[in-house]
């Protein structure tokens, strides 16, 4: 057994949820693996953040969101609605704002994201691909998407990948 582990950076634009399609970076790194047959585990250590693993819809919006992704932002809208005000969540109360301030956040506004946390509660930050033969068994229509709930701002965020099987 051969354990591999890499990382891969993306940019969230922030305003909107952002999604990033890490499909291509995914088989690179399985391929810089060398291993052959076993499951690769991606992972966002952001709490604000998902990975989730469904097809391409190619058309987009203006904004430059697959249809598909849309409608799930859509979804998410009505079930928990974008966080906008101060108080319209328990979350963030005064102490975890206080926390922020301590840790150099820029402002106590930058804690106002607790429909990411929520959003990032139902989807999982994680997904386990199955390995056959060298290639991601991820079915005929697959993809695999990094998801940043986060609408605040635009932020460098880190996906963690762990691959673990023979070669």
């Amino acid at each position: 057994m051969k354990l591999y582990q890499e990382s891969i950076k993306v940019k969230s634009e922030g305003l909107h949820p952002t999604f990033h399609n890490i499909t291509a970076q995914l088989k690179e790194v399985l391929s810089r693996s060398g291993i052959k047959n076993g499951v690769c585990t991606v992972y966002s250590h952001h709490t604000t953040c998902s990975i989730m693993i469904q097809e391409c819809s190619h058309d987009t919006t203006y904004f430059g969101l697959e249809f598909l992704q849309q409608d799930l932002c859509n979804l998410m809208e009505k079930m928990i609605p974008t966080c906008r005000v101060e108080n319209q969540y328990l979350h963030p109360g005064p102490k975890h704002i206080e926390f922020g301030d301590s840790v150099g956040e820029p402002g106590p506004w930058t804690s106002l994201n607790t429909d990411g946390h929520l959003r990032s509660c139902l989807f999982g930050r994680s997904e386990s691909i199955v390995l056959e033969d060298g290639a991601l068994d991820l079915g005929e229509f697959g993809y695999t998407y990094f998801i940043d709930w986060d609408q605040l701002r635009g932020r460098d965020r880190v996906i963690k990948v762990s691959i673990i099987g023979e070669e």
